[in-house]
């Protein structure tokens, strides 16, 4: 079981989040961060209401290295995916 941190509220990280979800068995603790937090917490209710899994939520400007590495150290995740930026 591994805690993964999904960067990325848009089209993108939606897909990523619910797709997490739906493999809880492997993604036992999804935490889903982005510039507009509101977008994540819509995403973390709509797979809390089609999955029952919970999805923790947290505000990051993923082009800010010190915000990223902070909530890095926070979140002590396993896996990262940047889902947020083009490059």
């Amino acid at each position: 079981m591994s805690n993964i941190l999904i960067v990325g509220a848009g089209g993108v990280g939606g897909v990523v989040t619910h797709k997490c979800a739906l493999n809880s068995d492997v993604f036992s603790r999804i935490t889903l961060a982005s510039r507009t937090k509101s977008k994540c917490d819509r995403i973390a209710a709509e797979v809390k209401e089609m999955h029952g899994v919970e999805v923790a939520t947290a505000s990051v400007d993923a082009d800010q290295v010190s915000e990223m590495a902070a909530l890095i150290r926070d979140v002590k995740p396993d896996m990262v995916l940047n889902v947020a930026l083009p490059y």
